[in-house]
């Protein structure tokens, strides 16, 4: 059985929910196969419901059950969605979370222990089909897994994990990741307005410098680690640069590496 041959339940059709549900249309999936449950009826689904002929209803009641159910809503909304899912699953039904610190066991304990799911965790460049989603799976075969890696692949890159605890370092490193890209925007804007730049130009300068050396790298098959050799010559400004960036005390890696730290423990805050 292939992803085509499956019936598709989206519950949420947010930003997340409607970059994959936007994924998963351009390879292919039929309309027709797809189901999307949002009480909001955002406009944008309205118009891509019309053109792609998905089902778009306000409430998961009367739906049949699905092969594939994808729960795209915020973590503190699970209590009042879920106990209205029930009637969606079967024994076979796959449920795939992209919820940040929802554990397996939340998911079981309103919808049944021998539940079969997949915990996902997405980026915001899913956006623009430039994403990293990492899941680990519990309890499904190996011809689910490859149906389930092919639709969480539709908006950018993806990965299995081995274990649900690493999904909670997968939402420190991808999942809040763009989040500290975005910031070092901001870094290199403020150091450039303190190098005597107005803040537009500050501003271009910064954020294209990050936008042109994140296709760089999308592009080429070199390691960041060649790029930035590539870039630095010995004595020179970008050597100068690094050696404060790369030093072993409040170097960049070091903060790094705390900060991460710092995510990945408030997502196993948040699911206890």
């Amino acid at each position: 059985m292939t992803l085509s041959d499956m019936s598709l339940v989206l519950v949420g059709a947010g930003k997340m929910g409607g970059a994959m549900l936007t994924g998963w249309l351009e390879m292919g999936l039929s309309g027709s196969n797809v189901t999307v449950v949002d009480p909001g009826m955002p406009q944008e689904m309205v118009s891509l419901s019309q053109t792609h002929g998905f089902q778009l209803v306000a409430s998961a009641e009367a739906l049949a059950k699905a092969d594939i159910v994808v729960v795209a809503v915020k973590p503190q909304m699970m209590g009042k969605v879920l106990p209205g899912l029930t009637g969606l699953i079967a024994p076979n039904t796959v449920l795939v979370s992209v919820a940040a610190g929802t554990p397996i066991s939340t998911f079981r304990s309103y919808l049944g222990q021998g539940l079969k799911v997949v915990r996902a965790m997405p980026n915001t460049p899913a956006q623009v089909g430039r994403g990293m989603i990492a899941a680990f799976a519990a309890d499904i075969d190996e011809t689910m897994r490859e149906v389930i890696a092919a639709l969480l692949s539709s908006t950018g890159a993806f990965v299995w994990v081995d274990e649900e605890g690493l999904i909670d370092a997968v939402t420190a490193v991808s999942g809040s990741g763009p989040a500290y890209v975005f910031y070092m925007v901001e870094a290199l804007a403020k150091a450039a307005e303190a190098l005597g730049f107005d803040e537009e130009t500050a501003g271009l300068l910064a954020r294209q410098t990050i936008v042109g050396a994140g296709e760089l790298l999308h592009q080429s098959e070199l390691s960041a680690s060649v790029l930035r050799e590539n870039v630095t010559s010995p004595g020179g400004t970008t050597a100068a640069a690094l050696a404060i960036l790369m030093a072993d005390q409040n170097g960049l890696e070091g903060l790094m590496k705390k900060a991460t730290v710092a995510a990945r423990d408030r997502s196993i805050e948040l699911s206890r």
